[in-house]
């Protein structure tokens, strides 16, 4: 089971420590506010290409700064423990920045991943991550699951 570290400094000492170990670190970041199969099979993926998986979730100011929904379902401490809870996750943080460039400046992961709603040269970190000198990876299945979709699901299951 993964472990929801607060402090950025010590995540960043943790990896070290991993890296020294010969450990390859797998970074990706997202809402994840309601945890669906599109999400499972993006963790997957992204776990697949290295030793060590740090998912970095957007907090609640922040998921409702980038405008596409009013009100968070999940809060970010709850939603980090279920992150933690996933086979495929190591290490859980949270970020209130709008995107995770400072995140991964700080601690540098091999391989940033992003799902397939990216290409490798879409990926608004691309240029931090290849100046440190790490790659981005695209992983998942077709871009077919949404939190928003489910939303709109379950208001028209309210309103029949």
């Amino acid at each position: 089971m993964g472990e929801y570290v607060r402090d950025h400094l010590e995540l960043k000492r943790i990896l070290d420590d991993e890296r020294k170990k010969g450990k390859k670190i797998v970074f990706g970041n997202g809402c994840f506010d309601l945890l669906h199969v599109g999400h499972i099979r993006y963790l997957k993926g992204a776990k697949a290409l290295g030793d060590i998986l740090v998912v970095a979730l957007n907090d609640d100011s922040s998921v409702l700064a980038l405008g596409k929904r009013r009100t968070v379902v999940t809060p970010a401490d709850e939603r980090a423990e279920i992150m933690a809870a996933v086979r495929y996750v190591d290490y859980v943080t949270t970020f209130s920045e709008p995107t995770v460039e400072n995140m991964l400046k700080l601690l540098k992961p091999d391989i940033h991943a992003k799902g397939t709603d990216y290409t490798p040269d879409t990926v608004p970190e691309r240029n931090v991550v290849r100046a440190y000198g790490g790659e981005v990876a695209i992983v998942g299945d077709p871009k077919d699951h949404s939190t928003t979709a489910i939303l709109a699901r379950l208001k028209d299951l309210k309103e029949e």
